[in-house]
């Protein structure tokens, strides 16, 4: 069969959805890949073996005059590739996507991978996009969410028909790939580490003013952001203001990298203050290779710690609690600091294996090869 998947950027496909990819193909499916084209694009067909579609979409835009004109060109796009089952991800591409699906009459499956601003942030535009979901979500044949709460606030909402929807344990992890080192190791001086874009739903700005009051109490402490600069939409730090923030030098910016595991390995502890996740990958890499997590009490986030166990949970938009548990952290023993670690491994091997997440996928794309017939 062939099985489309359409992302808000190849960056997307190729970081999150690689091993669905070959997966599919491995069972025998052709892949096309449909997302805005960016610097991944090219990497989806020359080593993935993917064709890729581009897609012109504004990402963080609400003007319905241009998100009409986007479901069209998705309609074209369908009706052009012919798949024979469209996988959605991200919020426009759920929803405009989903529309176009249905007018191709083409069965899609959509993941809600988090809810983003459109459920922070109550107003106007939010309302929108909730008759949005509510509309575009008659049509999938399977709905997936990433955490419980998000799926209960789909059908708080009555967004979603019960009965199509499942949750995942995000999109998995690698659990092959992500290891934890042959011997453990305490950095000299400590170091934390956030992997993010820079983005203030992301909780940036209460990780710099935690890593000011971290490193006042324990001076010469490493705190380390990774991740781009994402200025569109307006919900991105300004990168004026994100230099403004480095200057007071609490903080190593790293940059961009695709090797996240390289960073991992060096850090002691992976650190993600967000406002609300679907489930963050990183922090299920994080556990994976065996390093505490300090994350927030917040959907999609608390699902990858198991408070005292295998990290520490703090209160969301709350510097000095994020500082207060990124203390306790430093101030483990290296024998609490490993088993930490062991107590990550182990939730990773056991709750969010990628091969959970696979196997849903290629039962469904299965069960859409089936009803054909």
């Amino acid at each position: 069969m062939r099985v489309a998947i359409v992302i808000n950027t190849s960056w997307n496909i190729w970081n999150f959805r690689r091993s669905l990819v070959q997966a599919l193909q491995a069972a025998g499916h052709e892949v096309v890949a449909i997302a805005p084209p960016d610097a991944y694009s090219e990497r989806l067909e020359t080593e993935l073996g993917c064709r890729y579609v581009p897609i012109l979409m504004e990402n963080k835009g609400t003007n319905p005059v241009k998100d009409a004109q986007l479901t069209r060109r998705f309609y074209g796009i369908y009706r052009r590739e012919r798949p024979d089952v469209v996988l959605h991800y991200t919020i426009k591409p759920n929803i405009y996507g989903a529309l176009a699906a249905r007018l191709a009459g083409i069965p899609s499956v959509n993941n809600v991978s988090g809810l983003g601003t459109v459920f922070l942030v109550p107003n106007f535009v939010s309302k929108v996009a909730l008759q949005l979901y509510r509309y575009a979500f008659r049509f999938p044949r399977k709905v997936f969410f990433q955490n419980g709460d998000d799926r209960a606030l789909f059908l708080q909402h009555q967004l979603v028909r019960a009965n199509i929807t499942d949750v995942l344990p995000g999109s998995g992890v690698d659990t092959k790939r992500f290891v934890p080192a042959t011997e453990f190791t305490r950095q000299q001086p400590f170091v934390f580490l956030m992997i993010a874009r820079v983005l203030y739903e992301k909780g940036v700005e209460e990780y710099f003013e935690a890593a000011r009051l971290v490193r006042e109490a324990v001076p010469g402490t490493r705190v380390q952001l990774l991740g781009g600069v994402d200025e569109s939409g307006g919900v991105g730090v300004k990168r004026v203001v994100f230099e403004q923030w480095l200057t007071a030098g609490n903080i190593e910016y790293l940059g961009t990298t695709d090797d996240v595991a390289a960073y991992i390995r060096k850090a002691d502890c992976v650190v993600l203050p967000s406002y609300r996740e679907g489930t963050p990958k990183t922090l299920l890499e994080a556990a994976a290779m065996g390093k505490p997590i300090v994350t927030t009490n917040v959907p999609g986030c608390r699902e990858t710690v198991e408070d005292g166990l295998n990290g520490l949970l703090c209160q969301v938009r709350n510097a000095p609690d994020l500082a207060d548990k990124m203390l306790q952290i430093l101030h483990l023993p290296d024998t609490e600091l490993e088993a930490m670690g062991r107590a990550g491994r182990q939730l990773a091997e056991t709750k969010f294996d990628e091969q959970i997440v696979l196997d849903k996928y290629l039962a469904e794309v299965a069960s859409v090869q089936t009803k054909r017939r």
